[in-house]
């Protein structure tokens, strides 16, 4: 059984509050794990993705649960790593699994519980919901594990993340429903933003995107986040300056390096390149 979760709001600042929770933002895939008929696994999108991680599946998680969290392979210092998360989320084959599960395996990370003996539990406030799955999951399950709260110290808890270099922090009001299907207020996200000064080496044409590079002259990516204002000024540029069109892309003189910008980004990939980068402002 699918249901739609709960949804984050963006702030920029983390604040303290005792009214509110603070969590780690696990940097992971949202994850739906379901006993309400045998035992499935969900994506927030509604695919079910239950075969892909037989190392999840327990009978140690009662019937009629509905839990919600993320999944994360951690590296060798123990944070999250995305990109070994995604190649091991895109293995599909049957033959690949088994062994991809011993070697690679995940672990889910649970923060709220949905349903609970059967039944919705949306409607009891968070700080309740905690308690209960705080008893619906053993100490012992190996991959299987809690995210836990603290009251207040958005502040603290943010600035550890900015020392680890973690993905950013979660507040969550401890009186809070579970909004099925809606973003909601009540739960807000703070991300560790990363930022950067790029050249803007061109653009892609048929599917917007800028092509960045660093100042030494490497590929930094690809941005899509750019507001239309800086979308009209970039291609007005092109005009000026001139340009050279390849396959899909039209590209800029190499000796123009006064087109730059300052982006924010979640992290820099193994390949170089930034992860989600977003238009901050053009810089000199």
């Amino acid at each position: 059984m699918f249901i739609s979760p709960m949804l984050l709001h963006r702030v920029d600042i983390p604040f303290d509050d005792n009214d509110w929770l603070s969590e780690l933002k696990l940097d992971g895939i949202r994850f739906l794990y379901s006993t309400m008929s045998g035992v499935n696994f969900y994506t927030r999108h509604e695919n079910e993705v239950t075969e892909r991680f037989p190392e999840l599946i327990t009978s140690q998680i009662p019937k009629g649960t509905i839990l919600d969290g993320e999944i994360i392979i951690a590296d060798k210092e123990g944070k999250p790593d995305f990109e070994e998360l995604m190649s091991r989320f895109q293995a599909s084959s049957s033959r690949r699994i088994p062994i991809l599960s011993k070697t690679k395996p995940v672990t889910f990370c649970a923060f709220d519980v949905v349903y609970h003996k059967g039944k919705r539990v949306s409607h009891i406030p968070l700080s309740e919901r905690k308690e209960i799955l705080d008893s619906l999951l053993p100490e012992d399950l190996p991959m299987i594990t809690k995210v836990p709260s603290i009251k207040g110290n958005g502040k603290a808890l943010f600035d550890l993340v900015v020392q680890q270099n973690l993905e950013g922090i979660v507040l969550k009001k401890k009186n809070s429903k579970y909004e099925v299907g809606k973003r909601s207020h009540n739960w807000l996200r703070v991300i560790n933003y990363q930022y950067a000064t790029v050249e803007i080496a061109g653009f892609r044409k048929s599917e917007f995107g800028w092509l960045l590079r660093f100042p030494d002259g490497k590929s930094a990516g690809i941005m899509e986040l750019v507001p239309a204002e800086a979308r009209k000024a970039v291609y007005q540029l092109a005009k000026m300056i001139g340009s050279k069109e390849a396959d899909d892309y039209v590209f800029f003189p190499k000796t123009n390096g006064s087109l730059r910008c300052k982006v924010k980004y979640r992290a820099l990939l193994k390949s170089g390149y930034l992860r989600l980068p977003s238009f901050v402002e053009f810089a000199s």
